[in-house]
């Protein structure tokens, strides 16, 4: 009596562990479209400069650069362009403030290069304005308070060279076809 005792107890003992064991099984099923991820916020970096920073234009990008400085800034057309975190900002100042802008948002020239090769030629010309500055002979640019006259400056210089090619191009096509009559 006593085994058939202790089998029994031996089955219950067992029983309520195969209890448990079957009360871990779980099944889920998910029906319909999974939840996106929640979305990203950037944050407009703080970028503050104590003095204008420098900026050198590498004839290779056709753009201005920042120099000497610890940001990805580039200044085209008065507007100052930052690669920081993974993504573009934009301002109209070189202290900001900074607006998040989608890639294809800038400029072509910029969209043109990787970030890698920017600060390749950034690097690239740095060093040759370091090594020569006295001589220096390429552009430059350091903003300052008459910042928008230069680039307004420079905008009628260069529409006033584009009207010079047009007005020259008129005049060397109605001279070279003047001859070509005479010559008939």
């Amino acid at each position: 009596m006593r085994i058939a005792t202790a089998l029994v107890l031996a089955a219950l003992m067992a029983v309520p562990s195969l209890g448990a064991a079957e009360s871990n099984f779980n099944v889920n099923v998910n029906l319909g479209v999974p939840v996106p991820p929640p979305p990203t916020v950037v944050v407009a970096p703080r970028v503050v400069f104590d003095a204008p920073p420098l900026f050198l234009a590498p004839s290779s990008l056709g753009f201005y650069v920042g120099v000497d400085m610890s940001y990805d800034m580039v200044l085209i057309s008065g507007v100052y362009y930052l690669f920081q975190g993974n993504h573009w900002y934009r301002a109209n100042h070189y202290n900001g403030p900074w607006v998040v802008t989608r890639y294809e948002q800038l400029p072509a020239p910029v969209r043109r290069y990787k970030v890698e090769k920017i600060r390749y030629y950034r690097d690239h010309e740095y060093r040759a304005y370091h090594a020569n500055r006295d001589h220096y002979r390429g552009k430059h640019f350091r903003p300052g308070r008459e910042e928008r006259e230069e680039w307004r400056d420079e905008k009628d210089r260069r529409k006033e060279d584009k009207r010079e090619a047009r007005e020259e191009w008129k005049e060397h096509k109605k001279h070279g076809r003047g001859h070509g009559r005479d010559n008939d």
